[in-house]
């Protein structure tokens, strides 16, 4: 089997629900499992506020979830066409996986929501890709053989999934949800492919 990490944060459930699709695409694939996790809001006191286990939803992540995962995608809702200050946070502190080489050759891949329509959803996806190339990571976006990602009126790139969640949280279009579909499938199957020539 070869488990791929879902990493996400999300404030009003709108890419919470990306991650739960994307983590349905990983399964869809035979040898494939999905590890769903999160990270903690921030404060400027954030490790003395908060919980060590979430009252609610997945487990926080730590650095062993990236150590032991064969594929990672992460997702966060757009800042100012950047990703969120809680998920770079955590990523701040991987120096000890980025050293180690944790995450070299392994396969990755993003996902964003945004309020608006143009608010920022392809810098939000390139934002998230710099750290994971640092990492040695190989990158998997969506290739438009994907029929939904030409038909779609909602969200979706050719760099990973995105939401247009509008100020109300509309759910999920359908191609917003086939989009995280394939990115989850492409994951797992690069893990499964790239397993196999290590082995």
């Amino acid at each position: 089997m070869v488990e791929v990490l879902v990493l996400f944060y999300s404030r009003k459930g709108s890419t919470a629900e990306l991650a739960r699709q994307v983590c349905r695409g990983v399964e869809q694939v035979a040898g494939a499992t999905a590890r769903l996790r999160t990270v903690p809001q921030l404060t400027t006191v954030t490790q003395a506020l908060q919980p060590s286990i979430p009252t609610q939803g997945p487990p926080y992540a730590t650095s062993e979830d990236l150590l032991e995962c064969d594929g990672l995608v992460l997702g966060t809702p757009t800042r100012f066409g950047n990703m969120a200050a809680p998920l770079k946070y955590f990523l701040d502190g991987t120096s000890t996986v980025w050293m180690g080489g944790g995450l070299a050759g392994k396969p990755a891949g993003v996902f964003t929501s945004t309020q608006t329509m143009h608010g920022g959803q392809e810098t939000t996806l390139l934002s998230m890709m710099l750290p994971l190339l640092h990492h040695g990571m190989l990158y998997c976006g969506l290739p438009y053989s994907e029929t939904a990602l030409n038909e779609t009126t909602s969200g979706g790139t050719p760099y990973g999934p995105s939401h247009h969640a509008g100020a109300s949280g509309r759910p999920l279009s359908e191609h917003e949800k086939q989009l995280c579909h394939a990115l989850g499938k492409r994951l797992a199957t690069c893990a499964l492919a790239l397993r196999s020539v290590v082995n």
